[in-house]
């Protein structure tokens, strides 16, 4: 009798055992970290179709948004002082990170394009992803010392312009990849990278009005790009994304469009400068 109870106790703490591991797994704590891209700010209801909440809607992740529309890496750096963010960041398993492209947006965008199209000058780019590296690196730091164990999945920068604009906008935006690819290069382990450049690609279905933030289409792909990332590292099975609520495109604000009036005139100058370069 004894023995039969012993078998049993060690079935059911077998059986407990899984049951704990199953449910560890479903309630996960899931952060997600960054910038606009992360907030959802191409889409009318961003608290509700933003990709973060497609992903912990699929698994059932315990979910907690705290990107900023605007923020670059020195801002995340900062945000990462307050007690709050840091908690999070402490508790979670799995950390989503979307940040660089207002470093370069935001850093005299007219004047990058200058140097770039009349004088063939990429070093301020260049400078600007430098300091993007320093910056994440930090941010890593801080990440590795208060939560070593988390998972930490760093998104790669996506191209959302066409026409004239692409290619000069595409300068930035490799620089800023390569920097991705560089830190896990320099640091294996400690990020797993998501290509949502690769994974949006040049379809302009991916990107809201404003030539900047994904539309619901795009916010779904990333989604799906994080949950195959997820699948393939061994953290949770790829399952089809679980779409709540639907996402709506936001239809207005800045767009970028303006911006191939400069580069058109750009282009021409740029042919008057190579002229008398190679004149003198």
């Amino acid at each position: 009798m004894k023995k039969a109870l012993s078998v049993f106790l060690s079935v059911l703490t077998i059986l407990s055992c899984f049951a704990v591991s199953v449910s560890a797994e479903e309630t996960a704590d899931y952060l997600v970290l960054g910038d606009s891209i992360a907030y959802g700010s191409g889409l009318t209801n961003p608290v509700e179709a933003v990709y973060g909440k497609i992903v912990s809607d699929t698994h059932g992740f315990n979910y907690t948004n705290y990107s900023v529309p605007g923020h670059t890496t020195g801002n995340l750096l900062k945000r990462l002082e307050n007690e709050t963010v840091l908690t999070a960041v402490k508790e979670a398993e799995i950390i989503s990170i979307s940040i660089g492209g207002n470093n370069f947006l935001l850093s005299n965008l007219i004047g990058l394009m200058f140097d770039a199209l009349v004088k063939s000058d990429y070093s301020e780019m260049d400078a600007i992803a430098e300091g993007f590296y320093k910056e994440f690196s930090q941010i890593m730091d801080i990440i590795n010392e208060n939560n070593p164990d988390a998972v930490v999945l760093m998104q790669t920068l996506y191209n959302p312009q066409s026409g004239t604009i692409r290619d000069v906008y595409g300068e930035g935006q490799k620089r800023l990849n390569e920097m991705v690819h560089k830190y896990n290069d320099e640091h294996p382990g400690e990020i797993v990278i998501v290509e949502v450049g690769a994974a949006l690609g040049d379809d302009m279905d991916c990107f809201a009005a404003d030539d900047i933030h994904p539309s619901a289409k795009g916010n779904e792909l990333i989604a799906v790009e994080i949950l195959k990332t997820l699948d393939s590292i061994g953290i949770a099975e790829y399952k089809e994304p679980v779409i709540e609520t639907e996402g709506g495109d936001f239809e207005g604000g800045f767009s970028f469009f303006f911006l191939d009036f400069f580069v058109k005139i750009f282009e021409f100058l740029g042919k008057i400068y190579s002229f008398f370069v190679n004149l003198f």
